[in-house]
């Protein structure tokens, strides 16, 4: 199987060159509404003054919100019907005219995807603690000052209409090829998960020094949680091309739309790049499940004939881990072969 990955520098509300119900799946982490870092940006993109603010941060919450519900709607749009959703979306906490407050971010999104008509899904709670020894809040030991730290981002879930039902013989084998391990689901599904967050400074842009960039690990789970070999997944805020690089790594299809052309040459050579260091991933998921099997004291009734393997479950015979053979680019599109 081939893969495609399509790259567009666009305004992400207008996903004209989408087609309805065309895609999948779609990842995302959009920049957080009232996260400091994220104000020249929204406020070029929303058209109000900076200092709104500071004069009025509820109407700047909301006006950001606006802008965000209009990608939404263009997200369920081209979505399939029984198509998903994954946002990683994090809360922020910001002191405005010496008043400290959360604004709500992951609430306000599950109320525009509701009032679309999605199911609301069980989420997941990223914990990407720091070790900081200033990320304390306020008075220190002293009671009635102090804030409970923000150590955690939200991964949303919706679906759109009801479940996905595999009908043709093809669709039900690239479904069985896409199976997870038995150990990855019971992880992967729980509603907590613990590892670090990513790196956020950029090598080549210009008008940015950060992204908002997760780490590979957080498209990469959802990717073989929500979707099939051969699905196309949309990035509607790709950043610095994370969700992409997991695509190619799970054999599917994807589309990328970033506003800031600044960022095509870090997505670029980070897809051209990205070869070895995924097929190290891809091996190293395959080396995690030999070494299970090969501690685990539980018994395997199953035979994975694709990769000589035991396996826990009459699921996970047919599953098929391809390594990256070769990665082709060609202007915004990239074609991927595997092995």
């Amino acid at each position: 199987m081939a893969t495609t990955h399509k790259i567009f520098f666009k305004n992400s509300i207008n996903m004209s060159f989408v087609d309805d119900e065309s895609i999948d799946l779609v990842v995302t982490s959009p920049p957080y509404p009232m996260i400091e870092m994220w104000d020249d940006i929204f406020t070029g993109i929303c058209d109000f003054p900076k200092n709104i603010f500071s004069n009025s941060p509820e109407i700047a919450y909301e006006k950001i919100h606006t802008f965000l519900d209009d990608v939404w709607l263009e997200v369920f749009r081209v979505l399939k019907p029984n198509g998903f959703v994954c946002i990683n979306i994090g809360d922020a906490t910001r002191t405005i005219n010496e008043k400290f407050q959360i604004y709500m971010n992951h609430a306000r999104i599950i109320q525009a995807f509701s009032k679309l008509g999605f199911s609301v899904l069980p989420s997941v709670i990223w914990r990407k603690q720091t070790n900081a020894p200033n990320k304390f809040m306020g008075s220190g030991m002293l009671p009635a000052g102090a804030y409970v730290t923000l150590e955690h981002e939200h991964i949303l879930i919706f679906r759109k209409g009801s479940k996905r039902v595999f009908k043709s013989k093809l669709d039900k084998a690239l479904r069985q090829e896409s199976a997870f391990f038995w150990e990855e689901r019971n992880n992967w599904f729980s509603d907590l998960w613990d590892f670090k967050g990513t790196s956020q400074k950029l090598k080549n842009s210009t008008s940015r020094i950060t992204s908002a960039a997760y780490p590979f690990e957080l498209p990469y789970r959802l990717i073989n949680m929500y979707s099939a070999k051969g699905d196309i997944v949309l990035d509607p805020f790709l950043g610095t091309g994370t969700t992409t690089l997991a695509a190619i790594a799970c054999e599917r299809n994807s589309i990328g739309i970033e506003i800031d052309d600044l960022f095509r040459e870090e997505i670029y050579h980070g897809i051209t790049d990205s070869q070895e260091v995924l097929n190290s991933r891809i091996s190293q998921r395959i080396a995690d499940h030999i070494n299970f099997v090969n501690n685990s004291d539980g018994e395997f009734k199953y035979h994975n004939e694709n990769h000589n393997f035991q396996v826990k479950t009459k699921q996970e015979k047919n599953l098929k881990i391809s390594a990256i053979a070769d990665i082709v680019h060609h202007e915004e599109v990239f074609h991927v072969d595997y092995v």
